[in-house]
């Protein structure tokens, strides 16, 4: 990996670090809630589930590889991720896909939203189920060829994403590092692999 390129990422791991944990006693708002439910199998079995909510909704999900425009790197965000042993993340830009919204257009407005970055060339990769035993949510996995960086970053309240460039070989440099860790990256990564070994 390029020494600066490390020293970006140590830079943006180092700023993003948790140094204090305590529980919200008085949540404004919950933001994952379940609806509990009952399952009658045609073999008669009834077992009970619940379905995870997301804002009240399924939680589909878009990610966007953006390669950036004559270059061989892609964009990465560096986010906060307080649940994993690193508590920081290395993944591709993604977000929520809003009620009535086509995934393809989620995906054009999470990548503008979270790094300026536009393309009108976006491939997509792969649809899956991110968790079929308690959730609906249905994400999808784009490539966004030939990215320009036109506008600022549009970040919502509480969300911290630092982003920066790298190639698909330090992508999976990082992931050796153990900051490349959640699935949903994981799988885009594999994906975009496959694209072009084709």
């Amino acid at each position: 990996m390029r020494k600066e390129k490390l020293e970006e990422l140590k830079k943006h791991i180092h700023e993003l670090e948790t140094i204090k944990v305590e529980v919200n006693k008085n949540p404004k708002k919950k933001f994952i809630t379940s609806n509990p439910y009952l399952f009658t199998l045609r073999n008669g079995r009834v077992i009970p589930r619940e379905q995870l909510l997301k804002n009240g909704i399924s939680g589909s999900a878009v990610m966007i590889a953006p390669q950036v425009k004559g270059s061989n790197e892609f964009v990465v965000n560096i986010e906060p991720r307080v649940f994993t042993h690193e508590g920081v993340a290395v993944s591709f830009p993604a977000g929520y896909i809003e009620k009535d919204e086509e995934p393809i257009d989620a995906a054009r407005r999470e990548l503008r939203e979270e790094t300026g970055y536009v393309s009108d060339n976006l491939v997509h990769l792969d649809s899956f189920y991110q968790d079929e035993g308690v959730s609906a949510a249905f994400n999808h996995s784009f490539l966004a060829l030939d990215s320009e960086k036109i506008f600022d970053q549009e970040l919502g309240e509480n969300e911290i994403v630092r982003f920066m460039t790298l190639t698909l070989d330090e992508i999976l440099e990082v992931e050796k590092m153990g900051y490349v860790s959640g699935g949903n990256t994981k799988l885009t990564l594999s994906k975009i692999k496959d694209y072009y070994r084709r």
